[in-house]
């Protein structure tokens, strides 16, 4: 395992392409605008790629191709397995432009199947390729303090590390190609659980006559204690989920994590019941509430 530390040496200033400009990506990418980089972004939908030029300075490209060409290191955030591949392969993608020995840095959460398939591409090229998701959600995008879990080759990982930490407290390297992405599993599935838990222990403590808030303030001294408790618990018992990370986001992460389950032979009982919770706040219409909203389930009244 290998990881970076809050006292690394800043980088030099290097040519970069960031693509993907959605609420994780735009400010990823304007941290390594802030450090000094000469950032060229690319995003489908070109005037967030203008917007972004305005507040931070940069190039934009037409496309990923053109958006790499000249970058050392081209970074990329996008929903998907399947915006990831548009982004990197074919014609247009960033493995087309990008010069001999640069490396492509994917945060998307995606399968580890894609990342070992990118990462036997990109060898082909002569190229590197390293699965990097990350953890903090939009508020450790924006504050430069997310969490990174990479996998593959250690010498590209070295390389990109030190520019990753623009945007990122922690970069550790797990292991070989698919690790980031299948730690990324195990970070989601623990989250999973520890959601659900918090949910049914605020509303228990409400039907019981409790001051939530007041609980929570004693319980988060002790053993409970939670980053999820920490940052939802109060807005859990206000009721509030119009922010962080979208049920929708989480239950293609959860899926990601049973499909995975099913290859490697491993059972994972409340993972799946939870995602079926998931769904019925889907049902809800509650796709892009926060994910602490587990807790309406047990509101139908509030809902």
């Amino acid at each position: 395992m290998s990881a970076t530390s809050p006292q690394s040496a800043s980088p030099a200033a290097l040519d970069v392409a960031f693509l993907g400009l959605g609420v994780m990506g735009y400010p990823m990418a304007g941290h390594l605008a802030r450090a000094g980089h000469r950032v060229t972004v690319y995003n489908r939908t070109a005037a967030k790629a203008d917007r972004w030029c305005a507040e931070f300075g940069g190039r934009h490209a037409a496309t990923p191709a053109q958006a790499a060409r000249e970058a050392r290191a081209v970074f990329c955030c996008v929903g998907n397995d399947d915006d990831v591949r548009r982004v990197v392969l074919g014609p247009e993608g960033a493995f087309a432009g990008m010069a001999a020995d640069a490396v492509l840095v994917d945060h998307t959460t995606a399968s580890a199947h894609l990342a070992h398939e990118l990462h036997a591409k990109a060898r082909a090229l002569s190229l590197h390729f390293v699965d990097a998701p990350v953890s903090g959600g939009q508020a450790g995008a924006q504050k430069g303090q997310l969490t990174v879990m990479c996998g593959g080759d250690e010498p590209p990982f070295e390389r990109v590390a030190p520019i990753v930490r623009a945007y990122a407290r922690a970069v550790t390297r797990i292991g070989q190609s698919g690790a980031g992405q299948l730690a990324k599993m195990v970070n989601q599935l623990c989250i999973a659980g520890l959601v659900q838990g918090l949910s049914e222990g605020i509303e228990f403590g409400r039907r019981s006559g409790l001051d939530m808030e007041l609980v929570l303030k004693v319980i988060g001294q002790g053993a409970a204690q939670s980053w999820q408790m920490d940052n939802r618990g109060s807005t859990m018992v206000q009721d509030r989920f119009d922010f962080g990370f979208a049920v929708d986001w989480m239950r293609k992460d959860l899926g990601l994590c049973l499909e995975e389950a099913r290859r490697v032979g491993c059972s994972l009982p409340v993972a799946a019941l939870i995602d079926q919770f998931y769904a019925d706040l889907q049902a809800m219409g509650g796709g892009r509430w926060d994910t602490s909203s587990l807790i309406r389930r047990l509101r139908p009244h509030r809902a």
